[in-house]
This record gives C-alpha cells, structure tokens and sequence, in this order.
C-alpha cells in the first residue's frame, strides 16, 4: 500500500482503524504534479501546424481576392495579378469606388456578423479575455471576404489585419470543434493570428512576439511551443508562394555612429508621442461617429467619402500601400512627397477606421511612422551633417516606434522591422528608438490603440508580464509549524480549550497519523460527548511540503477548503505544519516591501 492508502479494516502500525475513521481509509487529496510538456501538447502541436498550414494558403488566397476586387474595382478588368489602385485612370470617378466598398461592408456587418467591424486584434484579445477564445464560425469566412472588399476598393488598410483575425478565429473555431480547454483555445486562437502575420510578412519570430504581447499575456512552454511551430510553417507556407526576399526591401545598413544613434532614440521619441495622438485621433472619430442618427451599418460608407476624397488628391493611400513603406526605407520617397502622403494617410485611415469598416492598424501605422521618420530623418541630417544620420534608418525607427507606442509591442516591433528588411544592423537603431517610443508613449497614454476600445468596455487588459510570485516560495517557508491538532478519540468536551481559538484542525489517531480535517462548521451544533473522529467526513487535502505556495493555492481551489495540512513526501502521514489563506495573502509582504523599498 502507498503512504497515503488504507483499505478498510487495514491497519495502521498494527493498530485497526475505527469504523468511524471511514474517510481516512480513502487516498487523502493531494496537489497535482504540473509538468512543463505533456502528451496533450504534443497533440496540440500537431494541430497547430495544421491550422498554420490552413492560414498560410488563406492568406495568400486573402492577397489574391484583393488584387482581384482592386482590379475589379478600378479598372474593370478580371485578374487575380497585383496591382495598386494608386494608377487607376478613374478621374473624379474616384471618389465612388471606396463608397461601394463601404455599403457592401455595412450589410455584410449587420446581416452576417457585428464581429467583423474594427481592427481586429482588439476583438481577438475580447474573445481571449471575455469568452474563453470562442470566435463565432461564421467569422472566419466573413472577415477575409469583407476585409477583401474594403481593401480592394481603396480602403486606406494593409492585408495583415484582417489576416491575423482570420487565423485566430480559424484556431477558435479548431479548437471548439475538437472539445479543447479554454488554455488550449487561447493557444490555438494565438498560433493562428501568429501564423496570419507570419504568412503575410514573412517575420516568423516577431509574429510570436505579437502573440505573446497581445493575445496570450504569458510565456509559458505549453503556449509558446504550439505558437512558435505555427508561426515557422505559415512562413514556409509563404516562401513556397513568393520566395525569400524581404518584404521591404532597404539598402545596407552600416555601423552607427554615437550621435546617429542618439539622434534615432530622439526620432523615436518624437515618433512614440505622435502615436498617442494618432491612437487619441482613432477613437475620437469613432465618438464622432457613435454620434450619428443613423445606423451603424451605414457608417463605413460615410467614412468611405473621406477615403474617396483623399485618394482623389493622394492616389497613393489608397490600398494596402505596402509599395509605399518599401519607398521610405529604401530612399525612393522623400521630401515633401512622404509629409504630403503621411498626412493624407493618417486622415484617410482614421476616418475609415474609426467608422468601424473591417480593416486593420499595422500597415497604416506603419505608413504613418515611417513617414514622419523619414522628415525627421531629413531635416537632422541637415542640421547634424556629421552625424552621419541616415533618413532610410530614421524611417525604418519611425515606422517601427510609431507601432511600439501606439501597441505596447516593443519586442514585436524592434524584430518586425528587422525580419521584413533583413538588415542586423538595424537592430541597435530600432532597439533604441523603439523603446524611447515606447517609453514616451507609457507615460502619456495608459490604454493602448488595442486596448482602449477593451477599457471603455470595462475589461482590464494585462500589461505587464512577470513571473508568479507564488512559484517562487515554497510551503515550507510559509506555513506555519506550531499546530494545533485533535485526537480522534476525544470528545467536544475534551477539547473546548482548542475549539475557542482556532477555526480548523487536523484530526490524528493515537498514533499521531492523519485521519482527516475539522472546521467550526463541522462542530458547531453538536452534541458535546461527539467524539472529534466522529466528525470527520471526507478524506484529507493535503499539501506537500516541497510543493510552491502556487500548487498549494491552486490545490485549495480545486478542493474547495481554506486550510491544509503540511505532510513530508516521505512519511505523508504525519503532520508537520498548516497552510491557511491567510498564509498565502501574507506571502505577498515580501513582494509589496521588494516594490516599494
């Protein structure tokens, strides 16, 4: 038999066990033993790869319906091949096609699905965070198809978006139809909107970072592997379809010197504060339009006249316009090109958005930072000649900062921006500025372009990661070993001393053996001969006294019970302390003092 069974009418040291100690003879209950990887990872694993693989071909299907809808759209002709609505011929023609766009969005949101309206990552986190990572179906086709309509008839927003929510409400819907845990479906949701990104940009490991940073608020291996496996087969995915290059494309960048880098922290500033007011701009138009005596529905073709309306004087916004991002860090836009572009994008952009057409934020951001870095870049460069600054590098800080603030996703940010360039010396730069962006950004704004919408809701976003103080300590170091224990065999009467001042007790037999655990509900009304054996009624939940005041809080949840008894793993049946709740609150002194000294 182990330490912690005993058939009934076994004995213990010789000595039978009374009838009355029934709930004794049963396996006491004891924490779970976590491991990091189990054979349920594994599986999920395998399925991970497979959603990974669905989203890779769902997303360059995305890119095609696009092409198609834009060819459609602008130049009336069938044709699945790329090509930017920036050339079209259409004159003040123009100004309809986005409109049309907006219509089609409309009914498809009202009559198919709410959820298809907005950003995209947003409603992604709202799903993780409210409803256990469960995306209706019905999403995962209506996202692509209404994000290939707003697009493609100039909608001012790159493809990623709507991809990323694609892939994450491909691996909801997985995860519902195979019966997952809502851990598991979290997981699931995050591979595929990891596996979006990556299939679009081909930046496998910022992708992963995104996920870390925006959907799974944690770093654990049975999330991070399933993720990271998605992630890499959705870019094999996309080198099968387009090859190796990089999504933008920049020359070399070389060695910094000191003052160029102070002077990308310093743009990278200036860039983090600009995202405050460009995050504030997107949902003070979307006050603007809640205002509205019409129904939603109708509200993405109003804002679609301001995308018509711009894109007549500024061709070049209108699309995904990742021709334009590539333009800045290459050195092919510049001047007052980029300033005019920048300014017509962020208008044509927050206007659309904000009037909850399906689009997405990292294209424009993007478009949006890159831009002012590159005038940032310009007008340093010629007040600092010596300084060697580079306005191609001030655009690729730019374009990266401006996502880092407006996000939160300074790690996310700083890879994206190397793996779509493929330049490793840029990664000093963009360290720099992105977390001066980052920094400036966090003391100006508290909610985030993702999480604001979240916040006005009521729900509270994590936002800061750390490792779970209670991990850390072991119940050996917080439990306490003065305890008061019963004896079975005696009666209320005999005990009424102990009974006074305390809650709970461990029940032991004459040996000193744990038989199980009373509390002042169990004795209360009793008639005062009952004897303490009497009264127990269910096996014992222990704790052991090498497990973590996590296992043991966890334990107390699962079971239900405020108290435990503390037993060694060598001889289970005797007690050597207690844990109580309140042993678990005080733990947390130590990390109150360890903040505030």
């Amino acid at each position: 038999m182990s330490g912690l069974e005993v058939e009934r009418g076994a004995t213990t040291e010789g000595v039978p066990v009374a009838p009355s100690l029934a709930p004794a003879v049963e396996a006491a209950r004891v924490p779970v033993d976590r491991v990091l990887i189990d054979k349920g990872v594994v599986i999920l694993c395998g399925w991970a790869i497979v959603l990974a693989l669905m989203t890779g071909v769902i997303a360059q299907g995305l890119m095609r319906l696009i092409y198609f809808v834009t060819n459609l759209s602008f130049y009336g002709r069938l044709s699945f091949a790329f090509v930017s609505p920036a050339d079209n011929h259409l004159g003040w023609k123009v100004l309809f096609v986005p409109v049309i766009g907006g219509v089609i969005v409309g009914f498809m949101a009202r009559y198919g699905s709410k959820a298809i309206r907005g950003h995209g990552i947003p409603e992604a986190m709202e799903q993780v965070l409210l409803n256990e990572s469960r995306i209706p179906a019905r999403v995962t086709f209506l996202k692509p198809l209404s994000a290939a309509v707003a697009i493609g008839t100039g909608g001012p927003f790159g493809a990623e978006g709507p991809i990323i929510a694609t892939g994450g409400a491909l691996g909801s819907l997985m995860g519902q139809l195979l019966h997952t845990t809502a851990a598991e479906r979290k997981t699931l949701l995050a591979a595929g909107a990891a596996a979006g990104m990556a299939a679009t940009f081909g930046c496998p490991v910022s992708a992963v970072l995104l996920a870390i940073e925006l959907l799974l608020f944690e770093f654990r291996p049975r999330s991070i592997i399933p993720v990271s496996l998605a992630s890499a087969t959705a870019t094999a995915v996309r080198i099968m379809f387009v090859g190796t290059a990089p999504m933008f494309a920049m020359p070399a960048v070389g060695r910094q010197s000191g003052e160029a880098l102070a002077t990308y922290a310093f743009v990278g500033a200036l860039v983090g504060w600009l995202s405050v007011y460009v995050t504030r701009g997107v949902y003070w138009i979307e006050d603007m339009f809640e205002k509205l005596p019409v129904h939603w529905m109708w509200w993405p073709a109003i804002g679609a006249v301001a995308v018509g309306l711009v894109g007549y004087f500024a061709p070049r916004t209108l699309g995904v316009g990742y021709d334009n991002i590539e333009g800045m860090v290459s050195g092919n836009l510049f001047g007052q090109t980029v300033a005019f572009l920048c300014l017509m994008k962020f208008i044509s952009w927050v206007v659309s958005l904000g009037s909850g057409t399906s689009g997405g934020t990292l294209a424009p951001l993007f478009t949006i930072g890159g831009g002012c870095g590159v005038v940032l870049g310009e007008l340093l460069s010629l007040q600092f000649p010596h300084f060697g600054i580079s306005p191609q590098i001030c655009a690729l800080v730019g374009m990266a900062a401006m996502f880092a603030g407006a996000s939160r996703a300074l790690l996310a940010s700083v890879v994206f921006a190397f793996e779509t360039t493929l330049q490793p010396l840029g990664l000093l730069p963009l360290l720099t500025g992105c977390t001066a962006g980052f920094l400036v950004s966090s003391l100006l704004m508290r909610n985030t372009i993702m999480t604001e919408k979240l916040a006005r809701r009521g729900v509270r976003v994590p936002a800061e990661y750390a490792a779970d103080f209670l991990d850390q300590i072991g119940v050996a170091d917080a439990c306490k070993r003065d305890v008061v224990m019963l004896r079975a065999d005696d009666t209320l009467v005999d005990v009424q001393l102990e009974l006074a001042n305390h809650q709970g007790f461990p029940v032991v037999d004459a040996h000193n053996n744990l038989v199980g655990v009373i509390t002042r509900r169990d004795y209360l009304g009793k008639p005062p001969e009952t004897r303490i054996g009497d009264l127990v009624r269910r096996p014992p939940s222990v704790v052991f006294l090498d497990s973590s005041l996590r296992d043991a809080a966890d334990h107390m949840v699962r079971e239900g019970v405020g108290r435990m008894p503390v037993v060694s793993r060598e001889d289970p049946r005797k007690v050597v302390g207690i844990l109580t709740r309140s042993d678990l609150l005080a733990a947390h002194a130590k990390r109150l003092r360890e903040e505030s000294s």
